[in-house]
Formats: C-alpha cells, structure tokens, sequence
C-alpha cells in the first residue's frame, strides 16, 4: 500500500510540476516573434502528462535517474516546437538553437561517453540533414535541420544506432501523415520529434532494472 501511495504521490508531483512548466512554454511560444498562440492549457496539459509518464517510470524502476533529466527536457521541448511546427509550419530558431548545448547538458548524467557522443551526434545529425535539405530543401526544411542537432545529441548519447532508428521512424510517420492527409508537403518536426522521443524512452527502458 505504501509503494502505490508513493508512485501516486510522484506521478502526482510530475504532472504538477509538468503543469507548471507547460504554462511557461504557453507564455514563452506567446512571446517569440516567430513563435505561436496557445490557448490554455494545451500546453499545461501536454507537458503535465508526459512529466507524470517520466515520474512513474521513474519512480518504479522502469527508467533509471540518470535519464530522467533528458527525457522531461525531450518533453517540454518536444511540446512546444512540435505545436509552431504543427499550426505555422516552421521552428523558431529561438527554440531549436539553444535546445543544441541544452541537449548536451541533460545528457551528462549518462556519463562522459554519452556527452561526447552527444556533442558528436548533434554535429553529424545536423551534416546529414543538411545534405538533404540542399538536395531536396522541399522534403526537409531549414528548421528540420536545425531540430535535428539536439535530437541528434540526445539520441547519439543513447547510442548511435538509435540515430538511425529515430530517422526511420521519423520518415515512416510524416509518409503516412502525408497518405492520410493526401498532401504532397507536411512538417516534418513533429515526426521527428516523436520518433526521438520513442527511441529515447525505449533506450531509456533497456538500461532500468
């Protein structure tokens, strides 16, 4: 009974604390220049519930502490670039260049290794990503290769194979969307951003017990 009531109480604190900071990305989108409009508390919500997600399976030993930093960070970053990408189709630079040292640093936990991967991953993430855009700029836009350095970063300290996962999860989903949808052009971001943070969570997962 005592161990239900503590995971209640964590999961409880994370989805406050996710509150807390949704409403901070609400008001930060509100004010970029090239950020969006939130009604509340879309942004509160989303974040609340994946901060409550990251407690519980930390709390019950399904993720480990040394991963939690980087996956609430995935979380609310992943909320509000994924919302501007979603309604205006684009990605501030605002967010996504500082997301890059930010990324490193949640990593460190992991060890040295994983932060000297990460530095690595964001650099050939966002090469890559280049290469694509100047050969197709209509299939992957500026602001996919600027997401793609912190991605790359956290996924690169996972391991480098969940790089390429990522990836391929990243263009399954926007192929389906654009089916679904009957659209040739659809962004690109939230799909990476889902993809990232599926691999990372699962990598995550693979290391608790």
């Amino acid at each position: 009974m005592v161990g239900w009531v503590l995971v209640v109480g964590w999961v409880l604190g994370g989805a406050v604390a996710g509150f807390g900071a949704g409403a901070v990305a609400r008001v930060l989108l509100g004010r970029l220049r090239r950020g969006t409009r939130v009604r509340a508390p879309v942004c509160e919500l989303a974040v609340g519930a994946l901060w409550a997600g990251v407690a519980g399976c930390w709390v019950t030993g399904v993720v480990p502490g040394r991963w939690v930093p980087a996956l609430l960070g995935l979380a609310w970053f992943g909320v509000a670039a994924g919302l501007v990408d979603l309604r205006h189709n684009r990605l501030p630079d605002a967010l996504t260049l500082p997301a890059v040292p930010a990324a490193v640093l949640l990593v460190v936990p992991l060890g040295a290794g994983a932060a000297g991967r990460a530095v690595g991953g964001a650099l050939l993430a966002a090469a890559v990503h280049a290469a694509v855009h100047l050969t197709a700029p209509g299939a992957l836009g500026a602001g996919d290769v600027k997401l793609a350095a912190p991605l790359g970063a956290v996924l690169a300290a996972a391991s480098w194979p969940a790089m390429v996962l990522a990836v391929v999860c990243a263009s399954v989903v926007t192929a389906v969307v654009g089916l679904a949808r009957r659209r040739t052009v659809v962004p690109h971001g939230p799909s990476m951003l889902l993809g990232t943070a599926v691999v990372l969570a699962a990598a995550a997962a693979g290391t608790g017990g």
